[in-house]
């Protein structure tokens, strides 16, 4: 399936397909390498995604595998998938330098903003008052130097305390405009 067709794009077709239980394997097959249409594609349901440059043997060898259970990349978005993820910091590790001294509760509600939710959905979330989670907030700001939530999420991603495409779900992050 291509990225762009007309009137419904290739990772929309892709995700009613995956929702309404479809076996279907899809290979999305495009010009544009972009990992935004890679990260899509293979949220809604695509098992592999290859570049129209592909040699012809590729595609078949892409299709077999596809067909066979398997997932696939095109090469140049598998290395540059690999490059990204080895710069970050290895995986479930949090240094105390990273969290900079925060406590486990600190990095709890760090989490929890960098994904969206507003001070009111973290209090429920984590059993606590809104005033505690402002409370938690301001201390978070204070040992880390940073002045709002804007910059919490994006030290939080910059860190390793959370990875994209791990957080709430769309609907929570649009119904909260904070």
């Amino acid at each position: 399936m291509d990225v762009r067709m007309p009137g419904i794009d290739g990772i929309e077709a892709t995700a009613q397909l995956a929702r309404a239980g479809s076996r279907a394997k899809i290979l999305m097959l495009t010009t544009f390498n972009l990992d935004e249409y890679v990260y899509h594609a293979m949220k809604a349901g695509a098992s592999g995604f290859l570049l129209k440059d592909a040699t012809s043997e590729q595609l078949t060898g892409a299709i077999r595998a596809v067909c066979a259970g398997e997932t696939l990349l095109a090469p140049a978005i598998t290395r540059r998938l690999i490059e990204d993820f080895c710069r970050g910091p290895a995986p479930g590790t949090t240094t105390d330098s990273a969290a900079g001294g925060l406590s486990e509760r600190e990095r709890e509600v760090v989490r929890l903003v960098a994904t969206g939710l507003s001070n009111a959905e973290i209090a429920a979330k984590l059993y606590l008052s809104e005033a505690t989670i402002k409370s938690h907030i301001t201390r978070i700001l204070a040992k880390l130097g940073l002045r709002d939530r804007v910059q919490i999420a994006v030290y939080a991603y910059e860190h390793g305390l959370v990875r994209a495409g791990h957080g709430a779900p769309p609907a929570a992050r649009k119904q909260d405009p904070n």
